[in-house]
């Protein structure tokens, strides 16, 4: 599950691809210009960009390329009715991930765009991320370092602190934390959560992780 942010002008089109994602459990972020879609990139953080290219304002192409100047990290499908090998080659160099041709079936786009949230970090130029001055994480293999020695992570605190990094300083609801880290067919638990936290304090440092009252938790990144 993911925050995604839609650009299509299409307005048909747009409520569409909003409603089945919404019932597929994602959060989506729909705008209809480039521009509208613009402001929306800095106002928040997302988890996927779904783009149109050919959109009133600014065109998905320079959106894109203007965003990974900028350090926008999410990664990005195209959603478009070009065809050329050119558009193609271009997408890719504006700094897409994937690329889904109009029309298209609503299965495909489901597939697609579950299996870039699967991947984690995405334009992360650096090997590691630093959460202290002792701790980091190795992107490439997903482990966790402490002073040179790699920590095992459960399952879910591993998918809960890769969720934190990608937030980091931003305060993330309960109701998010529980679509990352439960799939469809498990039943979330306030308690089980509070665990997966409380073994992640132990690991990273109890003030790395800041619960706020009725709204969630926001990870304190490294300075």
């Amino acid at each position: 599950m993911g925050k995604i942010l839609l650009l299509e002008d299409d307005a048909n089109l747009n409520e569409t691809v909003t409603e089945f994602l919404e019932e597929e459990g994602h959060q989506v972020v729909s705008v209809y210009d480039g521009h509208e879609a613009q402001e929306k990139l800095y106002e928040s953080k997302y988890d996927l960009l779904l783009l149109d290219v050919n959109t009133p304002g600014i065109n998905g192409f320079e959106l894109l390329k203007e965003a990974r100047a900028s350090k926008v990290l999410a990664p990005a499908i195209f959603i478009t009715s070009l065809d050329s090998v050119d558009d193609l080659e271009k997408g890719y160099e504006s700094g897409c991930d994937d690329y889904i041709r109009k029309p298209f079936v609503l299965k495909e786009l489901k597939i697609r765009v579950e299996t870039l949230l699967k991947r984690g970090f995405f334009h992360e130029a650096k090997e590691t991320i630093a959460i202290s001055s002792t701790i980091s994480y190795y992107i490439e293999n997903n482990e966790l370092i402490i002073d040179e020695e790699v920590v095992s992570l459960g399952h879910k605190e591993s998918k809960l602190l890769k969720l934190f990094m990608k937030n980091d300083d931003t305060v993330i609801a309960h109701e998010r934390i529980y679509e990352h880290l439960w799939d469809y067919d498990e039943e979330p638990s306030d308690t089980a959560l509070r665990t997966y936290i409380k073994n992640l304090r132990k690991i990273i440092g109890k003030e790395k992780i800041v619960s706020i009252k009725k709204q969630g938790y926001k990870f304190i990144s490294e300075k």
